[in-house]
């Protein structure tokens, strides 16, 4: 058997994406898997070793000049990408119109969900194979649902297992010993928790001598990251500009990891590493990190977690 996967974007959702291909290698031992991701997200798929073939797509730099040559270049390179081998289903979980019609180019059974639970109902219209799942039920499970009726097994006696893992950082910079990763930024300012909660929970960790190290993603990111290290004082490093890669190396290295509503928080659940996810202005209850009992949600729309609530938290996962 032969599945291409469909989930394109954002990162957070090509994570909750993954136990469908741990799934789908439990039943079908044999299976190939080939994944079709953004561009910015390949690294994540390529994590998961019953995954073959990861196929690159650039939709959102592809929407910004869509008559450049080299769009229809690329899109062109897509199509024959997608077309080289026959494949026995195509499973689109995104639900969306732009992945309902990058699937439709495979050479396969297009299934997808139908038009009462697609993320865009019109993208339902596509799918030779619809299937209504759930809207209530958390992201991870609704792929996994989909995917399960798409291709007939059963989920009752399968784990959940995000099937990835990374070798530990080794990096200069790295403070040595055991270090936690706080995951300050995200993609709305409502959605971040307060610097002084930050400073306050930092301090804390660094009372329990662990180091705490501080990503950032872009210039600003990183100079609130940095701002916050300077706060924390010889116990705390404001990490340097890192791939994708390198950033679960950095995670699976990790005692623990506290971070705002954020794809790389998701990440380091699904690295199976102890996990605090802080909710502000979104609710945990449909994305929130799903991992086992060290992956915790605190917070939810409106109401953001204390410090103390986090403290508390982080001192019961470290033991």
């Amino acid at each position: 058997m032969r599945v291409l996967l469909v989930k394109t974007s954002s990162l957070g959702d090509v994570v909750h994406n993954l136990p469908v291909a741990s799934d789908i290698h439990r039943v079908f031992p044999d299976a190939r898997i080939d994944w079709v991701v953004e561009e910015n997200f390949a690294e994540i798929p390529r994590l998961h070793p019953a995954v073959a073939d990861v196929i690159p797509v650039a939709v959102r730099r592809w929407r910004k000049s869509p008559w450049s040559p080299a769009t229809w270049r690329e899109i062109t390179a897509y199509r024959r990408a997608v077309t080289a081998d026959f494949h026995d289903a195509v499973v689109d979980t995104q639900g969306l119109l732009k992945s309902a019609l990058l699937a439709r180019w495979a050479k396969a059974r297009l299934c997808g969900h139908a038009a009462d639970s697609a993320r865009e109902p019109l993208a339902a219209r596509f799918y030779q194979r619809r299937y209504s799942v759930d809207k209530r039920l958390h992201a991870v499970t609704r792929n996994r649902l989909l995917a399960a009726m798409a291709l007939d097994y059963s989920l009752d006696a399968l784990p959940l297992d995000y099937g990835i893992a990374a070798p530990p950082l080794a990096a200069p910079w790295l403070p040595a010993g055991r270090y936690a990763v706080l995951l300050t930024a995200t993609s709305r300012s409502d959605k971040e928790w307060p610097e002084a909660a930050w400073r306050s929970l930092g301090a804390a960790l660094i009372d329990a001598g662990l180091s705490c190290v501080l990503p950032g993603g872009t210039p600003a990111e990183r100079a609130r990251a940095a701002r916050l290290a300077a706060m924390l004082g010889r116990g705390a490093v404001a990490a340097p500009a890192m791939n994708l890669t390198e950033l679960s190396r950095l995670l699976a290295g990790t005692a623990l990891v506290v971070g705002v509503d954020t794809g790389l928080v998701h990440l380091a659940a699904a690295l199976g590493r102890p996990t605090i996810a802080l909710y502000c202005a979104s609710a945990p209850a449909l994305t929130g990190v799903l991992a086992g009992a060290d992956a915790v949600n605190l917070g939810d729309k409106g109401r953001p977690p204390a410090d103390g609530e986090v403290i508390r938290q982080a001192r019961e996962l470290l033991g």
